[in-house]
């Protein structure tokens, strides 16, 4: 493999106290009556701000486990967990979530779904109204807002839950297989809108993805994770350009690499794609 395709990236970057997210040796232990489960086990990470990261790794391995450290919905055993500098020590509130189902309520209209971010939040009224419009014409939901997720696609009521977790500017996007459940065409589709939506909003993102091709499309480094109890094995640095034609890029040697290289470190018995 050409050295210039790929790079193994270093667990922990320097200037991690500077990172958006920054996971610093953490370990998830479950404890219950009949036994206990090490999830994740020394697991160091360091996502620069404005940076599109994508996990990929066997299942069960701790992926979603390492998003709900992030958003402060669970504590690590041991290490420590960072947003922006700032330790995590419970639920953020300067973060949006996406995950695999929409999750939307069927007697809101798309409009109103998004809007029940602000309602959360207390977010002042026009200024939600005007951030929801400008969402709506980003996603390509013009014409689609005043319809109830019955009425929408699979794609498009997860467009919807996309522009949810974005309506307050959150400066670190989490997404849990939020494409799992869409068809192949819908899902390459939803790739290349979310790949320009983060080029627009500069947003730091991290992705939980079974799909070895959606983590090197979108992502500018991604973490292969081993099985369970979950470590980091490598760190790869995807050499493709900025912006990327979904076409073009797929034919491209660096993304054939990258996805090769990948399968290789997950092993032919992964479950992957």
């Amino acid at each position: 493999m050409a050295e210039d395709t790929l790079k193994e990236g270093a667990a922990v970057q320097d200037g991690a106290a500077g990172a958006a997210v920054d996971l610093d040796h953490v370990a998830v232990r479950f404890r219950s009556k009949k036994k206990d489960v090490t999830a994740l086990q020394d697991v160091s990470l360091s996502v620069p701000m404005g940076q599109f990261v994508s996990i990929v790794g066997p299942s069960g391995c701790g992926k979603s486990t390492l998003l709900k450290l992030v958003a402060g919905l669970l504590k690590p055993s041991s290490g420590h967990v960072r947003l922006h500098g700032d330790a995590v020590a419970g639920p953020r509130n300067d973060i949006g979530y996406v995950f695999q189902r929409a999750a939307l309520l069927e007697w809101r209209s798309a409009r109103r779904n998004i809007l029940l971010q602000a309602e959360m939040r207390h977010m002042p009224g026009a200024q939600a109204r005007e951030r929801a419009d400008e969402l709506i014409d980003m996603t390509g939901l013009r014409g689609f807002e005043d319809s109830y997720p019955h009425e929408l696609s699979g794609g498009m009521q997860q467009r919807v839950a996309l522009c949810r977790a974005l309506l307050h500017r959150p400066p670190v996007l989490l997404m849990d297989e939020p494409f799992g459940a869409l068809d192949a065409l819908t899902r390459e589709q939803m790739n290349i809108e979310l790949h320009r939506i983060w080029r627009e909003t500069g947003t730091t993102v991290l992705l939980v993805t079974h799909s070895i091709s959606e983590a090197v499309y979108l992502s500018d480094r991604v973490v292969v994770m081993s099985a369970r109890p979950g470590t980091v094995t490598e760190i790869i640095d995807v050499a493709l350009p900025p912006e990327r034609d979904y076409a073009e890029t797929v034919r491209r040697p660096e993304f054939t690499d990258a996805t090769a290289h990948i399968r290789h470190l997950l092993g032919a018995a992964s479950d992957l794609e």
